[in-house]
């Protein structure tokens, strides 16, 4: 199609000239560039869809801006030229991503024919790629439930942002569906071809973190028997999602400015930086503004992640949308049961359910329906299977310490959690999974509100 940008990048004027004048006679828009650097900057200021380059150049020669042409967008079509044939230079540029290696005396029907082609399987890339947009923008929502006013602002806003290649930061407590959220961004974003990374990074200590995000050379600390990638690396051409980003140490903090600012990443161990081309999202349950005044978190990191901040209601919040999850999670566990065994849940039973404050979110009212499907002995679920703590809620009409005139909802979140331990016996792993939260994000808690002085005191009583 007439119209469409070529890069041509050649040491050679006569070439440049020659194939400018041929391409420009085919309707096509042409730049001309003398080294590989200029292609570069050509490519990051401007949009190009196809790139002719010699291969033997002064400075960076045509594989080296193949590799960076692929890093910056990996759609566009690069072809090589060369005044020597050669096969291994040849099945290099291909296994490099070279969409077709051309000699440079080769007749002017052939480079045309080449440059269609390119053009062409550029086309249908897109063309398929938008199909595989739309698809998933039909469907991608149908994991998140929620028909409240203010789920519906989250998923508009989603939609607003989701074509940006800007950083989004998601505020949200434990069990919220922050990755949910961040998934739903990528599989609605241009980024929808490349791959989805996530990592918890409150999950791994300091210095294992450092090296997954962004990896580490041979030799670079005992066990490092190979290099290996980053997931900065592995996320190239699509979104990175960094969960529990405010309990990052001040040393991966640097780091990930580093990524934010340069686009660029050192392995651990390593000295030559390596270009990344990913799209960033963030979580927290943290106030990373609180974390900043009191110098927990960089201020410069937080205001290069706080780009665009969406706040996800916890599920006390949105009532409106418990029925349709407890129903959405009926479904779920009753795929594996047999007609006959399949439950329901009463009325009452659904009313305590909305009458509870849900301190752990839909992934602890996922928890519950789980064990109310497992122990329900007839076909219906009733009140008798819904965990004591939240039938005293229904019952006495208030929890825990919820007779405070001003209760907080830290002070909620403590009282909870004590009680929860207790009854635990302070097993913490199985005081997670009632929580329906991750046992580092409990540790932290614990942690926070002091509460193994609390029980130091109870053992004293």
């Amino acid at each position: 199609m007439a119209g469409e940008r070529v890069l041509i990048v050649d040491d050679e004027k006569s070439m440049c000239q020659f194939l400018s004048i041929m391409l420009r006679k085919e309707g096509y828009r042409v730049t001309t560039v003398n080294n590989g650097k200029k292609a570069i900057e050509e490519i990051r200021n401007s949009r190009y869809d196809v790139v002719l380059t010699d291969i033997k150049m002064s400075g960076m020669d045509g594989i080296e801006v193949l590799t960076q042409i692929k890093n910056l967008d990996p759609s566009i079509p690069v072809i090589i030229m060369t005044a020597y044939a050669s096969q291994k230079t040849a099945i290099e540029a291909v296994n490099k991503g070279a969409f077709h290696y051309l000699i440079k005396h080769a007749k002017n029907d052939e480079i045309k024919m080449v440059i269609r082609n390119a053009l062409d399987m550029k086309r249908v890339r897109q063309e398929n790629l938008l199909l595989r947009k739309q698809l998933k923008k039909s469907s991608d929502f149908k994991t998140i439930i929620g028909k409240s006013e203010e789920m519906d602002k989250i998923f508009k806003l989603v939609d607003k942002v989701a074509d940006s290649d800007s950083t989004i930061m998601l505020y949200g407590e434990s069990g919220t569906g922050k990755e949910l959220i961040a998934r739903a961004i990528h599989y609605r974003s241009n980024r929808v071809a490349g791959p989805f990374v996530s990592i918890n990074c409150g999950a791994l200590p300091e210095s294992l973190l450092e090296s997954e995000l962004f990896g580490h050379v041979k030799g670079s600390f005992t066990g490092a028997i190979k290099d290996k990638e980053g997931l900065f690396k592995v996320a190239q051409g699509g979104t990175f999602f960094l969960d529990e980003v405010g309990e990052t140490s001040p040393t991966i903090q640097v780091k990930l400015l580093r990524v934010l600012q340069e686009r660029e990443i050192i392995p651990v161990g390593g000295t030559n930086p390596i270009r990344v081309e990913v799209r960033l999202v963030a979580a927290t349950n943290a106030d990373l503004e609180k974390a900043v005044k009191q110098d927990k978190f960089r201020a410069d990191l937080f205001y290069r992640l706080n780009v665009i901040p969406i706040h996800l209601p916890s599920l006390r919040k949105r009532k409106d949308d418990i029925p349709l999850l407890v129903n959405h999670f009926l479904r779920k566990f009753n795929e594996n049961l047999s007609p006959k065994d399949q439950k329901v849940i009463t009325k009452q039973a659904m009313e305590v359910l909305v009458n509870y404050s849900w301190p752990g979110n839909v992934r602890e009212l996922e928890n519950v329906i789980e064990r109310a499907v497992i122990l329900a002995e007839s076909q219906e679920i009733g009140v008798e299977e819904i965990p004591d703590k939240l039938r005293q809620r229904e019952q006495s009409g208030q929890h825990l310490i919820m007779d405070k005139a001003q209760v907080t909802l830290e002070e909620l979140e403590k009282e909870y959690l004590i009680k929860v331990l207790n009854d635990s016996n302070w097993q913490k792993k199985k005081a997670s999974a009632i929580l329906g939260i991750n046992a580092s994000t409990l540790y932290r808690k614990i942690q926070r509100y002091g509460l193994e002085k609390e029980r130091e005191k109870q053992e004293v009583e």
